[in-house]
């Protein structure tokens, strides 16, 4: 699946690795703090100095690497968005899980190529899974992953991240039929439940809305473990304002078309 990268992205895939492994260094040590100070954003999402630092941390490195490169994150908005090459940043993906003790959290981190993401990855400091994606292979720990070949719903494990939120921003009656009709329904959610989709240890994972720093680095990695990753309507991945991963064509073939029922 997927198709071959426009540009040589063997220094990029290095530089990606440092990216994670030291914004992950950065908030190992923040992880389950009972002393951690949680704010409220204006949005009401929380944010904590483990989301700021290790955003704070990646632009610095970012900046010193590829100075001509822009950046856009969550959390310190956009530098020169319409470069050439252009970083997307979410530096915990999943902070409410963060703040709650839960490992089910990531770091973002893509590389946009014209537009449209060339790299990413997922990264999970807790657990220390480096899962690194560019459209054709996918890696965890540098190991080739690809998804499972479930091509049914009834033998499908479908994840969320917050199944309040399918009613509150999409079709909330054909989403509940899409949970309905899985084997296996479940909120492993934000980034984590696309690696595990893209490890093989789960077969759908749909979001009903989402930012640009949440998707960016997701396309690459579902592709490349030979994934299907659109938004709810079937149109492109991104940008987008909502997420439909699938392990086969034809399993998201079948939720697209319950998620398109009224």
């Amino acid at each position: 699946m997927g198709h071959l990268p426009p540009v040589d992205l063997t220094p990029y895939r290095s530089f990606l690795t440092e990216l994670a492994e030291r914004s992950g260094d950065f908030i190992r040590p923040h992880f389950a703090d009972p002393a951690l100070t949680v704010e409220t954003k204006a949005d009401a999402s929380p944010v904590t100095i483990a989301d700021r630092g290790a955003e704070e941390l990646l632009r610095r490195l970012i900046a010193g690497k590829f100075p001509t490169h822009g950046v856009i994150g969550e959390e310190l908005g956009s530098e020169n968005p319409d470069a050439e090459f252009v970083w997307v940043l979410d530096p915990i993906d999943g902070t409410k899980s963060f703040i709650s003790g839960v490992p089910l959290f990531g770091t973002l981190i893509a590389l946009l190529h014209d537009g449209q993401p060339i790299l990413g990855c997922i990264h999970q400091p807790i657990l220390r899974q480096l899962m690194i994606g560019d459209g054709t292979t996918t890696t965890l720990n540098a190991r080739a992953v690809r998804c499972r070949a479930t091509t049914r719903l009834a033998d499908a494990t479908l994840l969320t991240s917050d199944t309040l939120n399918l009613a509150k921003y999409q079709n909330g009656p054909a989403a509940d039929r899409l949970l309905a009709s899985a084997k296996l329904a479940r909120t492993w959610g934000d980034c984590y439940g696309y690696l595990l989709l893209a490890a093989g240890h789960a077969d759908l994972m749909c979001d009903p809305i989402m930012n640009p720093w949440d998707i960016a680095a997701l396309v690459p990695v579902i592709r490349g473990a030979g994934g299907v990753i659109t938004d709810w309507t079937g149109a492109s991945a991104y940008p987008a304002e909502s997420t439909l991963a699938a392990a086969t064509p034809e399993l998201h073939a079948a939720a697209l078309a319950i998620l398109s029922t009224r």
